[in-house]
């Protein structure tokens, strides 16, 4: 830690350097398990660097993507909670990305709060730590920024950027999907990180009891329910893509069924779902019926229990499903490709 870097004057307008200095010495060990082969830096320097492995790549592509936790933070914030959040973060980046094929190499995080709080910065770290273990890729840098006046001392905002890569010859494209493709369901953990504005406007979050285990969420509280983690999907769809020809994947975020699973269709085709195969998961069913939400607007906001869709062949079907549930993912058939000029339908 730096002893001599200290400044009275800034400290008065309301940033602490020296909390920064001891937040990156919190959270060392945190990065630490992050580490990778292609790591080639420590911490703490002006920029992360990492060497990536292109051995039998003929010509690799970088895949490059970022994204943030959104209002799920209020929940962290009002549960004290903050040790998961992170998770969050690198999913909503990788599972993004893996939808081209591209195995994440490295994460990169920014923190911005009202004031620095050197614990619960290194409780956040922790979790996208953590996050970066699950996809397999090296937390290589990041910034924590005290924004004193523009947002209150116990708020802050979090969002990340990954970069992968793949060889050009493997990118996932939609060129040769057809009808009677098979569309499998990779199961979510709960709302994931989108929604959460409709959420909280449901349930009266600021008012809601968070604490006290609901029958309902199978004696989970709703607090607990709603922070659940982001389901990261990487390491089992790269499992699925070293064996199975993959014709289109789906990461099922903002805009629910509708806008994400279409993303991955060619015109001409589209997605016929079969609603009843659909795995509806509790927290879904209470959010429907307290906020009396059509059935329309659950799967064009929510992701309804499927995290990720996977478009196959139909021969490949039952082989595809057997790799994804040998590698800890419960995946299930939820509908096919048709000939439709409806991007999808719900039946």
């Amino acid at each position: 830690m730096n002893t001599q870097s200290k400044s009275d004057a800034y400290a008065a307008a309301g940033v602490d350097i020296t909390a920064g200095y001891r937040s990156v010495e919190l959270m060392k060990a945190h990065v630490a398990r992050t580490k990778t082969s292609g790591c080639v830096d420590d911490i703490g320097g002006f920029g992360g660097m990492f060497l990536p492995d292109i051995s039998g790549m003929e010509e690799p592509v970088l895949v490059s993507g970022t994204d943030g936790v959104g209002t799920k933070l209020k929940i962290a914030l009002l549960m004290d909670k903050h040790d998961t959040i992170g998770i969050d973060c690198v999913a909503m980046c990788v599972n993004d990305v893996i939808c081209c094929g591209a195995k994440p190499l490295f994460f990169l995080d920014y923190i911005a709060c009202g004031k620095n709080i050197p614990e619960q910065i290194a409780e956040i770290v922790g979790g996208v730590a953590e996050g970066c273990v699950q996809a397999g890729c090296a937390l290589i840098g990041g910034e924590t920024a005290e924004h004193p006046g523009m947002m209150p001392e116990d708020e802050y905002d979090l969002a990340g950027y990954t970069t992968g890569i793949v060889d050009k010859k493997k990118v996932i494209d939609n060129k040769t999907m057809k009808e009677g493709d098979v569309i499998i369901a990779l199961p979510s953990t709960g709302v994931h990180s989108n929604g959460f504005s409709l959420v909280r406007k449901v349930f009266d979050i600021e008012n809601a009891d968070l604490t006290s285990p609901r029958e309902e969420l199978n004696g989970r509280s709703l607090g607990e329910t709603l922070l659940a983690p982001t389901r990261i999907y990487v390491k089992p769809v790269l499992a699925l893509l070293k064996e199975v020809s993959v014709k289109g994947i789906s990461h099922i975020t903002g805009g629910g069924f509708y806008e994400n699973i279409p993303r991955s269709i060619p015109d001409g085709l589209g997605a016929k779902i079969d609603k009843a195969s659909v795995k509806v998961l509790p927290i879904f069913d209470l959010i429907q019926k307290t906020g009396n939400i059509t059935e329309h607007d659950m799967f064009n906001t929510f992701n309804m229990g499927v995290g990720m869709s996977i478009t196959v062949a139909p021969e490949d079907a039952d082989k595809a499903i057997e790799i994804l549930k040998a590698n800890g993912e419960d995946a299930y058939v939820i509908g096919s490709v048709i000939t439709s000029d409806n991007k999808i339908t719900i039946c």
